[in-house]
C-alpha cells in the first residue's frame, strides 16, 4: 500500500468522522488533513528548472524579423491616427477662430463635425490599436507561431529530462533567485537548430 493509499483511506475515515463528530472534532480533522496533504506534497519532490523566453524569443531570427515587421506596422498606423487627429485640431482651431460671424445654427452644425471627426479617429484608433484590433491580429499571426514551436520544445525537453516545472525567468516578479545551473535556456535554443551569438 503506498503513500497516497493510506492518505486517501485515512482522508474517507475522517470524512465519515466529521459527520458524526461534535464542531470541535471538525476542526481537529481538518487540521490533519491540511497536514496529511502538505506532507504529501513535500514527499514528492520536483524537479524543475528555468528558461528565460525573451533571451530564446531574441535568438530566433525569425521572432526578430516578425517583431521588426510589427514596429513598422505599428509606426505606420500611429502616423495615419496622427495625422486625422491633426485634422480634428485643425477643424477646431478654425471653428475657436469663426465661431463669433456663426449662427448658433452654424455654431452646432460645426461642432457635431468636429464631435463625428473625433470619433472616428478614437474608432480609427480602436481598430488598430484595440484588444482585437489590425495590430494585434497581426502580432498574432507572426509571433504565436515562433512562441508555439518554443513551447512545444520546452515541453519535449522537459519531458525527456524529466522536468515536473519549467518557470519562465522573463515573465515577471516571481522569480526571486536562480541558480544559473538551472537555466536551460541554451539547451531549448540548441534542440530548436539556433546557435548562440
Amino acid at each position: 500500500m503506498n503513500f497516497h493509499d493510506i492518505f486517501f483511506t485515512l482522508a474517507r475515515y475522517f470524512t465519515h468522522t466529521i459527520t458524526l463528530k461534535s464542531h470541535y472534532n471538525m476542526k481537529k480533522v481538518l487540521f490533519m488533513l491540511t497536514a496529511m496533504v502538505l506532507m504529501s506534497a513535500a514527499s514528492q519532490a520536483q524537479k524543475f528548472c528555468y528558461v528565460d523566453m525573451e533571451l530564446i524569443l531574441s535568438k530566433i531570427p525569425a521572432y526578430t524579423d516578425a517583431q521588426r515587421d510589427l514596429d513598422k506596422i505599428s509606426q505606420g498606423f500611429q502616423k495615419e491616427i496622427e495625422t486625422k487627429r491633426k485634422a480634428v485640431d485643425d477643424m477646431f482651431k478654425q471653428y475657436q477662430s469663426e465661431q463669433v460671424l456663426m449662427t448658433d445654427q452654424i455654431k452646432q452644425q460645426k461642432m457635431k463635425e468636429i464631435e463625428a471627426a473625433e470619433k472616428e479617429v478614437k474608432d480609427l484608433q480602436k481598430k488598430k490599436f484595440g484588444p482585437d484590433g489590425e495590430l494585434f491580429q497581426k502580432r498574432k499571426e507572426l509571433i504565436k507561431p515562433i512562441q508555439d514551436k518554443v513551447y512545444d520544445e520546452i515541453q519535449k525537453y522537459a519531458q525527456a529530462k524529466g522536468y515536473d516545472i519549467i518557470f519562465d525567468k522573463s515573465s515577471g516578479p516571481s522569480m526571486l533567485y536562480a541558480s544559473d545551473k538551472l537555466n536551460k535556456s541554451d539547451d531549448i535554443l540548441f534542440n530548436m537548430g539556433v546557435q548562440k551569438k
